[in-house]
């Protein structure tokens, strides 16, 4: 269950609407990164989460708080908007089509679908997408990504505060920034008492060490013209698992075959010399291959 309550979590207040500005602020509610990719990124996770206790309610909790910070963005956007089209900032854009093209303008969109109020979508228009999401049921993996997930979102939300001198708008941007730091921090703990917990046995990547190749576990292979890589502590010593070493390698050479495809097939009619020989197998259009196959099924 989930209970709504008209107040936001920090005030969303512009001094004065900016209709170009709100049409950036889109990307923290709908971009790869943005609130609303890790509002559903931790809801996923907690609901999948097969484990009560103190990690599904971290989870659930701060992906309750991320539902009022998608909250809280989509108000602000719809203040900047306020009088839009109508506004200081929109006519001089509009006064000057160069100059309108570089801004960027106000997103039509956002008043010809949304009223005047914010979208599911990016700065460029993008419809979020549930793609965005990492809940693997694996919650070391999960955890992982969602502490790079916060660090990607304060880069965004960094830069955002860059792009405006409005004081309203830097007042609620501070406060999100202050929660990025904050969910990073937690999530790289929970990292640590996972360890703690001894769970790192049961969760990937230590799974399967004894069915990897090994020796494939170790070095750092280098394949670029930059030399400097070797002089980091990833090409020397005991690797953060305990349970492998570092390496470099420095010329290292391809361990696989001819990287060719097969023949194709005819019925496929790509364009091809022979140079390979026939195709080995049969071709789509008899009985046996796969338009065959899907014709007895039918039929």
């Amino acid at each position: 269950m989930f209970r709504h309550t008209d107040h936001l979590q920090f005030d969303a207040k512009p001094e004065k609407p900016d209709p170009v500005y709100a049409h950036k602020l889109q990307e923290l509610i709908g971009g790869a990164y943005g609130e609303m990719t890790v509002t559903m990124q931790y809801l996923f996770q907690g609901w999948n989460c097969r484990m009560p206790g103190k990690y599904k309610d971290l989870i659930m909790d701060v992906a309750t708080e991320e539902i009022g910070h998608v909250e809280m963005i989509a108000i602000m956007v719809a203040r900047l908007l306020e009088g839009a089209p109508a506004t200081a900032t929109t006519k001089m854009a509009a006064a000057d089509p160069v100059v309108g093209a570089v801004l960027g303008g106000m997103d039509p969109q956002q008043a010809i679908v949304a009223g005047g109020g914010a979208l599911l979508a990016d700065s460029n228009g993008y419809p979020w997408n549930g793609r965005f999401i990492i809940a693997s049921g694996n919650l070391l993996a999960d955890f992982r990504a969602n502490a790079a997930a916060e660090a990607q979102g304060r880069v965004q939300t960094a830069r955002l505060y860059n792009m405006t001198d409005d004081p309203g708008v830097r007042n609620m941007l501070k406060f999100n920034l202050a929660r990025d730091t904050l969910h990073q921090n937690v999530w790289l703990k929970a990292i640590e008492e996972l360890q703690a917990d001894g769970l790192e046995t049961t969760v990937a990547p230590n799974a399967l060490f004894d069915e990897e190749y090994a020796e494939h576990a170790t070095s750092v292979w280098h394949l670029s013209d930059g030399t400097a890589a070797q002089e980091g502590g990833w090409a020397s010593g005991l690797q953060p698992d305990g349970q492998h070493e570092f390496g470099y390698l420095t010329d290292p050479e391809a361990l696989g075959d001819d990287g060719a495809p097969p023949p194709p097939d005819p019925a496929l009619y790509a364009t091809y010399d022979g140079g390979m020989g026939k195709p080995s197998g049969p071709a789509l259009g008899t009985e046996t291959g796969i338009a065959g196959k899907i014709k007895d099924k039918f039929t």
